[in-house]
């Protein structure tokens, strides 16, 4: 297995105080990693430092190939179409994946391709996030709360898509507090904690 995301002693701080405890991250090909902790307790910080979204207080990151950031929030623009939404993406990326059509009936969207994006459900939105990851080929998924506005099917069809995505050879690191990865080999498991405090 090949190493596609590195951190070494990473923080972040806000007001000159640390909002997490240093961490190391190794991220391999065909392996996931959760983040867990609390509500605020810098999961989402923390993804956005191995995105680059955000820059170290201390510590370094490494990235060896290319990477997707899919937010908490869905990142779609309500006026475009669902359609014109996985263009823009696929057309920025160097390495195309599934061609629109597929990625949408690959996330249950199939038919709804010249929808405004606006007027989907939060579900939905979801979904087309997903399908983002598909059209447009990273080897390493930064995702946050990929489970959010899901029902149990599509809950399935996130850890289906992350088994694909692994059994590729790719990398996933995510947060969630809702349901956990459901994968044939066990994720590892990063606990986020506040400066200071031991393990409960």
């Amino acid at each position: 297995m090949s190493e596609l995301l590195t951190a070494e002693a990473v923080g972040f701080t806000r007001s000159g105080d640390l909002v997490f405890d240093p961490v190391d991250v190794c991220l391999q090909s065909g392996r996931a990693l959760v983040i867990a902790g609390p509500n605020g307790s810098g999961k989402t910080t923390l993804l956005r430092l191995l995105a680059g979204i955000l820059t170290p207080a201390r510590g370094r990151v490494q990235r060896h190939g290319s990477l997707a950031f899919l937010g908490h929030l869905a990142a779609v623009k309500g006026d475009l179409t669902v359609r014109e939404n996985l263009e823009f993406t696929a057309r920025f990326c160097s390495r195309p994946g599934l061609p629109v059509n597929q990625a949408l009936a690959r996330v249950g969207l199939a038919g709804l391709g010249l929808r405004p994006a606006r007027a989907l459900s939060a579900g939905q939105k979801r979904r087309v996030g997903l399908a983002c990851l598909l059209v447009a080929r990273r080897d390493t998924w930064l995702l946050d709360e990929p489970y959010a506005s899901l029902d149990d099917i599509g809950g399935e069809l996130v850890d289906s898509l992350l088994e694909q995505h692994l059994a590729g050879g790719g990398a996933v690191a995510l947060s969630t507090h809702q349901r956990q990865p459901r994968l044939e080999q066990a994720p590892e498991r990063l606990l986020i904690r506040p400066p200071g405090r031991e393990d409960e």
